[in-house]
């Protein structure tokens, strides 16, 4: 009977995840897959009459699903990519990315940020938008609303950084490797940085992508060192702290195998597409279990603490820049 219930349950997000994702195809870069199937999921369950025995295939299906779309998503990490940069400007990346972390971590309890929203909203930021809190949320949220809100803060944020961030560099006399750090060491997503970066220029965009891959390739360690944040006051033994769950065990081995070894592009491209879509599976499954009114509640919470963290970390990156 549990078997029919998930199966159930299961079927309603993987068809609103699939319809996202081949929708996307038609829509600007910036409303991809996740941001589509996070709306759709979350409009259904507030405006349809989903059966309650859905409840547990719906469940099912945005924790496992988010799980094993980091196992796909690990393909697109290339630790080779940090060699293309300099020991300085890595470095000044490891340092702003850090520095973020940290700063989320402590700040988001100080402004008191409703469950992990504020955690994940931080990280999502710090690398890599939507990914980096798929990666992060299996650890350190229980709520999927929260995923959901921090899903939402990031686009929004990474979309309009991606008009706005241009248009103000513009004004300035920075060249193309300098103009790369701004929009490769600030915005969200890889699309985000794609967008920004080529309306200026051939070589900024270039030197903007360079930048981006570098700072996702710190997204393991980066989990690493958040969950030992989050967790340093709970663990009885400093093992405990290497006791990681099993898909970022996954998750990191697959970061080293991918970055070793040189995969032919069409298997990437395979791993790529494969983990986008069992991503936005999870999301819509995530947005199936969101109440409107909570959303709008924590929301405003949310958005407000990703632009507090977002200004500090484009004030870091300019400091870094002008001196």
């Amino acid at each position: 009977m549990i078997k029919i219930l998930n199966y159930k349950g299961a079927l309603l997000p993987i068809i609103v995840g699939l319809a996202s994702f081949f929708l996307s195809v038609y829509t600007p870069p910036a409303i991809n897959s996740v941001l589509i199937a996070l709306v759709a999921g979350i409009i259904l369950n507030n405006f349809l009459p989903i059966p309650k025995n859905f409840d547990l295939g719906i469940s099912f299906t945005s924790n496992k699903l988010l799980e094993i779309s980091l196992l796909f998503l690990a393909f697109d990490i290339d630790y080779r990519s940090i060699s293309s940069l300099g020991i300085g400007s890595f470095g000044i990346l490891i340092l702003v990315v850090f520095t973020v972390l940290i700063t989320t971590y402590f700040l988001s309890i100080k402004l008191k940020c409703p469950g992990s929203t504020g955690w994940l909203v931080g990280f999502g930021t710090a690398i890599c938008g939507s990914s980096a809190i798929a990666a992060l949320s299996p650890s350190v949220s229980k709520n999927k609303e929260d995923v959901a809100i921090s899903m939402a803060v990031v686009n929004l944020l990474g979309t309009l950084g991606m008009i706005v961030i241009p248009i103000i560099l513009l004004k300035t006399s920075l060249g193309a490797s300098e103009i790369g750090l701004v929009i490769g060491g600030s915005l969200h997503s890889v699309g985000n940085v794609a967008g920004a970066g080529y309306s200026l220029s051939p070589e900024a965009g270039e030197a903007a992508l360079t930048f981006k891959l570098a700072r996702v390739a710190l997204l393991s360690p980066s989990l690493i060192f958040f969950n030992y944040l989050v967790n340093r006051n709970t663990v009885k033994s400093w093992k405990e702290h290497f006791r990681l769950p099993w898909y970022l065990i996954g998750f990191i081995l697959v970061t080293i195998v991918s970055s070793s070894l040189h995969f032919p592009e069409s298997m990437l491209s395979a791993m790529e597409v494969a983990g986008k879509v069992i991503l936005t599976i999870a999301m819509a499954a995530i947005g199936l279990k969101v109440n409107f009114q909570n959303l709008i509640t924590s929301g405003k919470s949310g958005l407000l603490f990703g632009v507090i963290i977002f200004a500090i970390q484009l004030g870091l990156l300019s400091l870094f820049v002008i001196f």
